[in-house]
Protein backbone atom coordinates (compact mmCIF):
# COMPACT_ATOMS: atom_id res chain seq x y z
CA UNK A 1 0.00 0.00 0.00
CA UNK A 2 1.18 3.48 -0.98
CA UNK A 3 2.48 5.54 1.68
CA UNK A 4 1.73 9.50 1.59
CA UNK A 5 4.46 11.56 3.21
CA UNK A 6 5.76 14.91 2.92
CA UNK A 7 9.25 15.90 1.54
CA UNK A 8 10.58 16.40 5.06
CA UNK A 9 8.82 13.38 6.09
CA UNK A 10 10.70 11.34 3.29
CA UNK A 11 14.07 12.92 4.36
CA UNK A 12 13.29 11.79 8.00
CA UNK A 13 12.96 8.43 7.26
CA UNK A 14 16.01 7.81 5.24
CA UNK A 15 17.98 9.78 7.68
CA UNK A 16 17.00 7.51 10.37
CA UNK A 17 17.62 4.47 8.22
CA UNK A 18 20.90 5.52 7.11
CA UNK A 19 21.89 6.19 10.81
CA UNK A 20 20.88 2.78 12.22
CA UNK A 21 22.19 0.80 9.31
CA UNK A 22 25.77 2.99 9.10
CA UNK A 23 26.42 3.97 12.41
CA UNK A 24 24.38 2.72 15.28
CA UNK A 25 24.12 -1.13 14.02
CA UNK A 26 28.09 -1.49 13.47
CA UNK A 27 28.48 0.41 17.00
CA UNK A 28 26.41 -1.91 18.50
CA UNK A 29 27.65 -5.11 17.07
CA UNK A 30 31.03 -3.78 18.30
CA UNK A 31 29.66 -3.83 21.90
CA UNK A 32 28.45 -7.34 21.50
CA UNK A 33 32.32 -8.88 20.22
CA UNK A 34 33.77 -7.18 22.81
CA UNK A 35 31.08 -8.24 25.21
CA UNK A 36 31.41 -12.05 23.83
CA UNK A 37 35.31 -11.80 24.13
CA UNK A 38 34.88 -11.59 27.95
CA UNK A 39 33.99 -15.22 27.83
CA UNK A 40 30.96 -17.07 29.25
CA UNK A 41 27.88 -15.41 27.15
CA UNK A 42 24.81 -17.09 29.75
CA UNK A 43 25.27 -14.83 32.21
CA UNK A 44 26.68 -12.29 30.60
CA UNK A 45 24.51 -9.33 30.65
CA UNK A 46 26.43 -6.65 28.32
CA UNK A 47 26.03 -9.72 25.76
CA UNK A 48 22.97 -10.30 25.82
CA UNK A 49 21.90 -6.46 26.14
CA UNK A 50 23.78 -6.05 22.89
CA UNK A 51 22.07 -8.75 21.64
CA UNK A 52 18.72 -7.28 21.95
CA UNK A 53 19.38 -3.94 20.78
CA UNK A 54 20.62 -5.53 17.45
CA UNK A 55 17.14 -7.09 17.16
CA UNK A 56 15.84 -3.92 17.92
CA UNK A 57 17.79 -2.18 15.41
CA UNK A 58 16.96 -5.01 12.63
CA UNK A 59 12.76 -4.89 13.45
CA UNK A 60 13.36 -0.75 13.19
CA UNK A 61 15.46 -1.26 9.84
CA UNK A 62 12.75 -3.87 8.28
CA UNK A 63 10.27 -1.27 9.15
CA UNK A 64 11.34 1.61 7.77
CA UNK A 65 12.93 0.01 4.61
CA UNK A 66 9.24 -0.69 4.04
CA UNK A 67 8.14 2.50 4.23
CA UNK A 68 10.74 3.79 1.82
CA UNK A 69 9.71 1.45 -0.52
CA UNK A 70 5.93 2.34 -0.41
CA UNK A 71 6.28 5.75 0.25
CA UNK A 72 4.42 8.04 -2.01
CA UNK A 73 6.05 11.78 -1.82
CA UNK A 74 3.87 14.61 -2.00
CA UNK A 75 4.48 18.41 -1.77
CA UNK A 76 1.11 20.23 -0.22
CA UNK A 77 2.95 23.36 -1.39
CA UNK A 78 2.02 22.89 -5.13
CA UNK A 79 -1.65 22.29 -4.38
CA UNK A 80 -4.61 24.73 -4.34
CA UNK A 81 -6.13 23.61 -1.16
CA UNK A 82 -9.34 24.44 -2.62
CA UNK A 83 -10.59 20.92 -1.36
CA UNK A 84 -9.03 18.78 1.37
CA UNK A 85 -6.22 17.18 0.60
CA UNK A 86 -2.68 15.61 1.77
CA UNK A 87 -1.20 18.50 3.72
CA UNK A 88 -4.61 20.74 4.13
CA UNK A 89 -5.16 22.21 7.16
CA UNK A 90 -8.48 22.18 7.98
CA UNK A 91 -10.96 24.45 10.51
CA UNK A 92 -13.92 22.77 11.53
CA UNK A 93 -16.38 23.44 13.39
CA UNK A 94 -18.15 20.82 15.56
CA UNK A 95 -21.82 21.44 14.55
CA UNK A 96 -23.12 20.14 18.21
CA UNK A 97 -20.79 22.21 20.26
CA UNK A 98 -19.72 25.06 18.19
CA UNK A 99 -16.53 24.24 18.77
CA UNK A 100 -13.62 24.94 16.05
CA UNK A 101 -10.43 22.71 15.62
CA UNK A 102 -7.75 22.60 12.86
CA UNK A 103 -6.56 19.51 11.89
CA UNK A 104 -3.76 19.34 9.46
CA UNK A 105 -3.58 16.03 6.87
CA UNK A 106 -0.10 14.40 7.15
CA UNK A 107 1.19 10.88 6.62
CA UNK A 108 1.43 8.00 9.61
CA UNK A 109 4.81 8.74 10.74
CA UNK A 110 4.50 12.40 10.85
CA UNK A 111 1.17 12.78 12.68
CA UNK A 112 0.88 13.46 16.03
CA UNK A 113 -2.73 13.93 16.42
CA UNK A 114 -2.43 16.34 20.19
CA UNK A 115 -0.96 18.55 18.49
CA UNK A 116 -3.58 18.71 15.39
CA UNK A 117 -1.44 16.44 12.47
CA UNK A 118 -3.41 13.15 11.78
CA UNK A 119 -2.76 10.64 9.68
CA UNK A 120 -4.43 10.61 5.95
CA UNK A 121 -5.45 7.50 7.21
CA UNK A 122 -7.43 8.14 10.60
CA UNK A 123 -11.41 8.28 10.28
CA UNK A 124 -11.49 12.20 10.44
CA UNK A 125 -9.27 13.03 7.34
CA UNK A 126 -10.85 10.33 5.48
CA UNK A 127 -13.98 11.82 6.10
CA UNK A 128 -12.98 14.98 5.49
CA UNK A 129 -10.75 14.23 2.24
CA UNK A 130 -11.92 16.18 -1.26
CA UNK A 131 -14.62 18.24 0.79
CA UNK A 132 -14.65 21.87 0.67
CA UNK A 133 -15.62 25.23 2.59
CA UNK A 134 -19.10 24.61 3.89
CA UNK A 135 -19.75 21.29 3.22
CA UNK A 136 -20.92 19.23 6.01
CA UNK A 137 -20.19 15.85 6.94
CA UNK A 138 -20.50 13.50 9.70
CA UNK A 139 -17.69 11.35 11.25
CA UNK A 140 -18.67 7.90 13.11
CA UNK A 141 -15.89 7.27 16.24
CA UNK A 142 -16.15 4.55 18.42
CA UNK A 143 -18.58 6.70 21.35
CA UNK A 144 -20.65 8.88 18.61
CA UNK A 145 -21.15 10.33 15.53
CA UNK A 146 -19.93 13.80 15.19
CA UNK A 147 -20.64 16.19 12.54
CA UNK A 148 -19.14 18.88 11.21
CA UNK A 149 -18.47 22.10 9.02
CA UNK A 150 -15.94 22.98 6.62
CA UNK A 151 -15.03 26.80 7.71
CA UNK A 152 -11.36 26.96 5.88
CA UNK A 153 -8.72 24.71 4.11
CA UNK A 154 -5.40 26.24 3.62
CA UNK A 155 -2.05 25.13 3.29
CA UNK A 156 0.81 25.36 6.56
CA UNK A 157 3.85 23.32 6.15
CA UNK A 158 3.80 19.69 8.09
CA UNK A 159 7.21 20.52 9.78
CA UNK A 160 6.66 23.65 11.10
CA UNK A 161 3.49 22.40 13.18
CA UNK A 162 5.60 19.44 14.48
CA UNK A 163 6.91 20.19 18.08
CA UNK A 164 8.22 16.31 18.16
CA UNK A 165 10.59 16.13 15.09
CA UNK A 166 12.91 12.93 15.96
CA UNK A 167 16.89 13.79 15.82
CA UNK A 168 19.61 11.42 15.62
CA UNK A 169 19.74 10.90 19.88
CA UNK A 170 15.98 9.91 19.04
CA UNK A 171 17.24 7.37 16.09
CA UNK A 172 19.53 5.38 18.62
CA UNK A 173 18.71 2.40 21.19
CA UNK A 174 20.22 3.13 24.57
Amino acid sequence: MSEPMSIEGYDKLTEEFKYLLEIEKPKVAQEKLVAAALGDRSENADYHAAKEKLRFIDKRLFYLNKMIQNSHIIDPSLHEHQQVAFGSSVTLINLDTDDEKTYTLCGVLESEPENGLISIHSPLAKAMLSKKVGDEFKVQLPNASIEYEIEKIEYKNIFSLKKNIRTKTDFSFH
